[in-house]
């Protein structure tokens, strides 16, 4: 096989490194070409004012924290599709014009189809179909991506001055539900309510926890750990810090230092979960 490509498409800036993080530096520590499509920048949030010391907006200080990530994981590129972060369901940026999750599938399916008959990757990865935690934009980018994927092989949909290309692989990034479940038990046993989690009260923890995907495939990136802690923490604005130390870093290897993937297309092979998103593409 030709040099491995692998094309991430995602919503918001931190969604390649809290996500798929592990993955993206791994295969690009193996020599792979690895591309991010971002479809927002992020402008939707609450960010501590010092932080925006020299950035004129939010969404430039986390443009500036996604570039100082990505050259820790090793991307060869990043492209924007200049969408608006819609924030959470139920928000007032929900009815914001430029908003992704506003926009017509085929509006956002036909920014990302040039990207993939450009860069002409053989792996293509975006969030499951609930978008992980059911946020508007992830769900979008989602549907998107997918219209993308089936769409980019044939010079009839979407034209555009590149030749047509058809991926060969689409893999959905998502994470096992049981220890997910358990949480929920136990917030209830402690009075809190589940359907109101995060800072905001905005995440639905019971829908969340109810969605079941399989997993086909895993990624195991132990050996580019630190590279994938130096992007977490580039995201400051997003507790980035954090994360890197403490209970949370410790959880983290506790339940292993793997993503999971679902195998949307080809339909997956039998038996034994795959190690290698490339895997039988030799």
């Amino acid at each position: 096989m030709k040099k491995k490509v692998l094309l991430a498409v995602l919503a918001h800036p931190d969604d390649e490194t809290f996500g798929t993080g592990g993955t993206l530096a791994y295969y690009a520590s193996k020599g792979a070409d690895v591309y991010l499509v971002c479809a927002t920048r992020g402008e939707v949030g609450e960010v501590d004012p010092e932080m925006l010391h020299g950035f004129a907006s939010i969404g430039e200080l986390r443009e500036h924290e996604l570039r100082c990530a990505a050259e820790h994981l090793g991307l060869k590129g990043v492209y924007f599709l200049d969408f608006r972060d819609s924030g959470m369901e139920g928000s007032p940026d929900n009815k914001h014009p430029q908003a992704l999750a506003n926009a017509e599938v085929d509006t956002v399916a036909a920014k990302i189809v040039p990207y993939m008959r450009s860069l002409r990757p053989q792996v293509v990865i975006t969030f499951d179909p609930v978008g992980g935690y059911m946020h508007p934009d992830h769900i979008a980018i989602h549907k998107a991506t997918v219209r993308a994927f089936h769409a980019a092989g044939d010079a009839g949909q979407f034209p555009s001055e590149q030749t047509a290309y058809q991926p060969a692989k689409l893999f959905y990034h998502t994470f096992p539900r049981g220890f997910l479940r358990i949480s929920v038990g136990l917030m209830r046993l402690v009075g809190k309510d589940p359907r109101k989690f995060g800072k905001n009260g905005d995440i639905d923890l019971v829908r969340v926890s109810e969605a079941r995907f399989p997993v086909h495939a895993s990624v195991d990136y132990r050996t580019v750990l630190e590279q994938k802690n130096r992007a977490v923490a580039c995201h400051a604005s997003q507790g980035g810090m954090r994360i890197t130390v403490g209970v949370l870093d410790y959880l983290r290897k506790l339940f292993g230092i793997s993503d999971r993937y679902m195998q949307a297309y080809p339909p997956p092979p039998g038996g034994r979960r795959q190690k290698d998103l490339f895997a039988g593409l030799d």
